[in-house]
């Protein structure tokens, strides 16, 4: 998923820890504290509750459900995929800005001239985007002035429009869409995942297969609290689980993961643990882990290029099918829809980082985790993880969401840990998932709206499998395998 970092080397991760639990109790605040915090309430310290007057790891009935389902694509932002919902059915979106005839005219600059978004020729990837590691976004970003976009590769600044994607233009205007969900950093998938799961980077800034058994959350994950307190959760996979990229989960809890066929199941039967992350095909590498002496499959995240793959994965990685992942969310969204427990399930669909692609939103100052610093290498751009990425599509799909309705609360993936903390009485990981917001502003928990669940657009490609792609207009025959 994540492109090349471009010939730079990347120092040894730095292992050296603030200790938290001291930091906490003098009231100390996390380097790199946002000035905006300062003068705020204090912060919630890692390990405190949501609710410390109530037993820990004991539901809390904050939220209308009793089952969480996490759906993470991969690589595009708000801008990309949704851009044009204003002028599509959600005026509330904030997408592109347009001309008397409904046409974009957001632009970069690119070798002196305007370079402004331009609606993809293809249902595939483009293969000339900015890459979204950590120099390239922080260009991209530039200040928050979000004009280095172009410069990084000029497929950037391509869009997809609602023929291309009609059912998740109809999740966005059917059910509650986020209008300002962030990256939780500036940088690749493997630290915004780990966002996800830990509140933390732990120093990672890069998508590298040698980094997910030397980085360990010093707080652990979200799945060791699950555990710890006896609470249900699963990773459901098609190729591989992404829990791997923190390779201890998948190694200490191995009974937590179950082939995707699996999750439809449990959603017919209504057995859905409560805590589901549900994974799409990524294309996967089996070899030794950082000496491990022994196989494994882990997430490559897009590594792997050839038109086979483009044909077959469904993350949405650069340059696959787009609409393969699209029909892949519908299969997920309708499962959970037409199972039993609809009216206690809540999903989330989210993307876990930009791509490399446009977004004119610039990212606000975010809480930093813990003291350990991003590992730079020389000649990286500086900053720290006190700056979130750019947005990324979001949807809150339950019941209880607001009708054809937007939130501008900021966001980011802590605030699924935030979430599933409060709802269970969990204690936080670092500071980011203490302080982070919940998903409460995307739902009326006194009315559900959607106790008959809504009919949504098909999306483009409905039918799984193999197809040919577009490049240029032109179809792509098929690469012989290898």
């Amino acid at each position: 998923m994540d492109n090349a970092d471009r010939g730079y080397d990347r120092r040894t991760i730095l292992k050296a820890g603030l200790g938290i639990t001291a930091a906490a109790a003098a009231g100390a605040l996390p380097l790199g504290l946002p000035a905006r915090h300062a003068d705020a309430s204090p912060l919630r310290a890692p390990g405190s509750l949501p609710f410390p007057d109530r037993p820990v790891g004991k539901p809390t009935h904050t939220f209308p459900f009793d089952h969480l389902v996490v759906v993470m694509q991969e690589n595009h932002s708000f801008d990309n995929y949704f851009g044009m919902l204003p002028v599509r059915g959600q005026p509330a979106a904030d997408g592109f800005t347009f001309d008397s005839d409904g046409r974009p005219t957001n632009w970069n600059p690119l070798d002196g001239e305007r370079m402004v978004a331009f609606h993809q020729a293809s249902y595939l990837g483009s293969r000339d985007t900015g890459s979204q590691n950590w120099n390239d976004t922080h260009r991209q970003i530039n200040g928050g002035r979000m004009d280095g976009f172009a410069a990084t590769g000029p497929g950037s600044m391509g869009y997809w429009d609602e023929p291309d994607l009609p059912f998740y233009y109809s999740l966005a205007k059917t059910f509650t869409l986020a209008n300002r969900w962030f990256g939780s950093a500036p940088c690749q998938t493997y630290p915004n995942r780990r966002f996800l799961m830990a509140g933390t980077a732990s120093g990672v800034i890069s998508t590298d297969l040698t980094n997910i058994n030397s980085a360990r959350p010093a707080s652990g994950t979200i799945w060791d609290q699950l555990s710890k307190h006896r609470i249900s959760w699963r990773n459901y996979f098609s190729d591989a689980p992404s829990t791997a990229i923190i390779l201890e989960t998948v190694l200490k809890h191995p009974a937590n993961l179950a082939r995707i066929e699996q999750f439809y199941l449990d959603a017919a039967l209504g057995t859905l643990p409560a805590v589901s992350l549900v994974d799409s095909s990524f294309g996967t590498i089996t070899g030794e882990v950082n000496g491990l002496g022994r196989e494994l499959k882990v997430p490559t995240f897009g590594a792997v290029t050839n038109d086979l793959f483009i044909g077959t994965s469904e993350s949405e990685e650069n340059p696959q099918d787009i609409q393969l992942g699209e029909s892949f969310v519908a299969r997920i969204v309708h499962a959970v829809m037409r199972g039993p427990k609809w009216k206690r399930t809540m999903l989330v669909w989210l993307y876990d980082e930009h791509g490399g692609y446009y977004d004119h939103v610039p990212p606000p100052a975010a809480v930093p985790p813990d003291d350990i610093p991003p590992a730079l290498a020389a000649g990286d751009a500086p900053g720290g993880y006190d700056l979130y990425g750019p947005r990324v599509p979001a949807v809150v799909v339950s019941p209880y969401s607001r009708p054809n309705s937007v939130t501008n609360v900021v966001h980011d993936h802590t605030s699924v840990l935030a979430t599933i903390e409060q709802q269970w009485n969990l204690p936080a990981l670092t500071y980011r998932d203490a302080n982070a917001t919940s998903l409460i502003d995307f739902l009326d928990p006194s009315t559900m709206a959607f106790a008959t669940p809504p009919t949504l657009a098909k999306p483009a490609n409905p039918l799984p499998g193999l197809r040919a792609g577009l490049r240029d207009g032109q179809p792509i025959p098929p690469s012989p395998v290898p």
